[in-house]
């Protein structure tokens, strides 16, 4: 049994990351921290939690965290969990960090993507990027794991198969992805207000979006060469979910029979990665930690669908995973 705090509790993935928690049998939810004022119950912020979990939101220093917990999920903003992981660490906790501020190798980048100087810049590079189907070895046993973004986490899992196996260009790849308003995160925003964006489809940060460093170095890890991909993201009308459609050239001529069973060999031994032959819809893993992938081929060009839940397995389900592997735990534990 493992005790576990919730950092940032009141947000979107921190209620599915309780959901999730309270039917892991190898964890103990010891303390949710938030700075709400009065300490409010959780199920007061929650109200799906009445009856379900006993607990309030407290403002609870690192060293109360580590204190009562062995293992943090931070779920803070960009520039605010770098300024408080060192402490937790230093206090003989482990973390999953839900933000951006480990996922990136250099301090340059991150400022120059995220507009502030990095808080902890000597850890960059050294952090485990916690997506377990290409790093499931490194994530055991480590003491931070730098949780992936939603969006790149769908436009890696299904590009990474073939830029592995050198068959696509490693340029000139284009990421088209539609997500649901939740990924804008629990605080009011007038893009997210529900009559400017309801019945409307908009893309929006074409060219800048953060996500974009975050995929292109994953993926060049994983190609062995330098990868650059077009992301060009979409805010659609609907609660959650993620669909990506990743268009690659391929470097010789691949039937739409090829492609397949590139996926399906790369993720035969995954237990939440589904090679479907069908096109996935959002609903096909709404709620669960499922990324739905296929492929086609069109006039040429290697076409990659990828469907999740932005909140399970684009957040807080993958979190899960992480922190199994983190406490030697089977990988599926609490979350099939």
């Amino acid at each position: 049994m493992t005790r576990v705090a919730i950092l940032g509790a009141a947000g979107y993935t921190g209620l599915e990351l309780i959901k999730i928690l309270l039917r892991h049998p190898q964890v103990e939810l010891v303390a949710l921290a938030d700075r709400l004022e009065g300490q409010p119950h959780v199920a007061s912020i929650h109200p799906s939690l009445i009856g379900r979990v006993d607990l309030r939101l407290e403002s609870l220093s690192p060293a109360e965290l580590a204190a009562r917990a062995e293992c943090i999920l931070a779920c803070l903003p960009h520039g605010v969990s770098s300024t408080i992981v060192p402490d937790l660490l230093a206090a003989g906790a482990k973390v999953v960090d839900f933000s951006a501020d480990y996922r990136l190798n250099d301090p340059e980048v991150f400022a120059t993507w995220y507009n502030q100087k990095h808080p902890d810049p000597d850890r960059l590079g050294k952090v485990v990027y916690g997506l377990p189907e290409l790093f499931r070895e490194k994530i055991r046993g480590s003491n931070l794991v730098a949780n992936p973004g939603c969006f790149p986490t769908s436009a890696i899992l299904a590009l990474a198969p073939f830029l592995k196996a050198g068959l696509i260009e490693p340029r000139g790849i284009i990421v088209d992805s539609k997500t649901g308003v939740s990924g804008a995160g629990r605080t009011p925003k007038l893009t997210t207000h529900y009559p400017e964006c309801n019945e409307s489809v908009s893309a929006y940060n074409v060219g800048r979006h953060r996500h974009t460093p975050e995929i292109d170095q994953i993926l060049s890890t994983i190609a062995g060469e330098q990868v650059e991909v077009v992301f060009s993201p979409h805010l659609v009308p609907m609660d959650r979910g993620i669909l990506t459609t990743a268009y690659a050239r391929p470097k010789t001529t691949l039937g739409e029979e090829q492609v397949l069973q590139v996926l399906r060999n790369f993720y035969a031994q995954e237990p939440f990665v589904r090679v479907v032959p069908h096109l996935p819809a959002t609903k096909d893993s709404m709620n669960t930690n499922f990324c739905d992938i296929t492929a086609r081929v069109v006039r040429g060009w290697v076409v990659v669908f990828s469907c999740l839940d932005n909140l399970i397995k684009g957040a807080s389900g993958v979190a899960v995973q992480n922190f199994n592997l983190m406490f030697d735990y089977p990988e599926t534990m609490g979350l099939l």
